[in-house]
């Protein structure tokens, strides 16, 4: 599976989460309820200060790798915290991410490509990884993972050596 390394700035995002592992046999009923929750219950539509509109799943707070717990945030990039509102509120942290490009079907491709990935070899922070949807086609979607990696001249946990 190709990416390419790309270095961000700080990004803030606004939504709804909640707690889960990817051996939970539930996980997958968990993300998707967030997804539901996002849309149907106008979540979506009432997160202030958009920008660009586009949605997102985050990966955060990692108890350790990619089999430990973490929190996953259904949510949409903004131009600032937003004020009011019962919102889960993540600041994507600038630095390393490998970039990744799936298109295909919205479910079944990004959780192929999220196995892909947890067999690969990359040096990850595991400090925050994302997903960020291009558009909303469910069957030909584009989707852009970015997993967080190690700078050269930081460790895990973001600190310069």
């Amino acid at each position: 599976m190709n990416y390419e390394i790309v270095t961000l700035e700080e990004r803030i995002a606004a939504g709804i989460s909640a707690r889960t592992n990817n051996a939970s046999p539930d996980a997958g009923a968990i993300i998707g309820g967030l997804w539901n929750r996002f849309y149907n219950e106008g979540i979506y539509a009432s997160v202030p200060k958009k920008a660009g509109g586009k949605a997102m799943g985050i990966y955060t707070d990692y108890a350790g790798d990619e089999k430990a717990d973490y929190t996953v945030i259904v949510a949409c990039e903004t131009t600032g915290e937003p004020e009011g509102g019962e919102y889960t509120v993540c600041r994507i942290p600038a630095g390393r991410y490998a970039k990744f490009i799936v298109r295909g079907d919205m479910v079944q491709a990004v959780g192929a490509a999220w196995q892909e990935i947890w067999q690969m070899d990359l040096d990850r922070t595991f400090r925050c990884d994302f997903e960020e949807y291009q558009d909303d086609c469910m069957e030909e979607a584009e989707i852009h993972i970015y997993v967080g990696i190690v700078s050269e001249d930081e460790n895990r946990d973001g600190k310069a050596d």
